[in-house]
């Protein structure tokens, strides 16, 4: 059993130096706490009231991710949605991808994934995605059939749709949080499949354990690397 109170980071930069402590830890969680729940309700909206097409473009910004900055990526997405550069070339497309790493790679998983959500003219995404009642099924399928999507990224786009509230979004900022409060004892150089759901299984109890919810864990450790709360 983790005894919280004596749990003791390790600070390496200025911004971590503020939260030594669960104490720490959940005194951030309250400040932020009215921002993440509005951030969770927009996606909760997006899910409910958004289009499929809108569905479609949650999926793309997590494609491009990886390795990449996110408000960059988001800045891409917009652009390829405010000029339908998902109808045009791979060229045009690869294009908009200038400022997000492995561009050429990125604008064919678009492509691709475009394929397996289009039909008549049409995005249906929603309506498949609607026939899985369980987020981690739904999780392995995108990782099985959608190139370029790990667990990480399924994750994360699971997450922004407001159908894997129960899913971790292991990346660099998570990982690395999770080591300095003696969740994880290292960050893992690869995240196989079965590593990956075991951390999020720590990362859960965890959370239950500080009574921060994991959807929300996540983005107060985001907020700790990043001093924003963005998507």
């Amino acid at each position: 059993m983790i005894k919280l109170k004596e749990i003791q980071r390790k600070p390496k930069d200025s911004i971590l130096k503020k939260i030594e402590t669960i104490e720490a830890l959940n005194d951030l969680y309250f400040s932020l706490k009215p921002k993440i729940i509005s951030r969770l309700n927009d996606f909760r909206i997006l899910w409910e009231n958004g289009s499929d097409e809108d569905i479609f473009y949650e999926l793309i910004f997590c494609l491009l991710t990886p390795q990449s900055k996110a408000k960059l990526c988001w800045r891409a997405v917009e652009e390829i949605r405010s000029k339908q550069l998902i109808n045009k070339t791979l060229e045009e497309l690869t294009e908009a991808l200038n400022k997000v790493r492995f561009k050429n790679n990125k604008a064919k998983y678009i492509l691709e994934a475009k394929n397996k959500f289009f039909k008549d003219g049409k995005f249906i995404i929603k309506s498949f995605l609607k026939q899985f009642n369980d987020s981690k099924e739904l999780r392995k399928w995108l990782v099985k059939n959608i190139k370029g999507m790990g667990y990480k990224e399924a994750s994360h786009f699971l997450r922004n749709i407001h159908i894997g509230l129960d899913l971790a979004i292991l990346d660099r900022h998570i990982l690395r949080n999770l080591e300095l409060f003696q969740v994880i004892p290292s960050i893992p150089k690869t995240l196989t499949p079965k590593l990956y759901e075991d951390i999020e299984n720590k990362m859960k109890f965890f959370s239950s354990q500080i009574n921060i919810p994991l959807s929300h864990l996540d983005f107060v450790f985001w907020y700790i690397g990043s001093k924003d709360i963005f998507k």
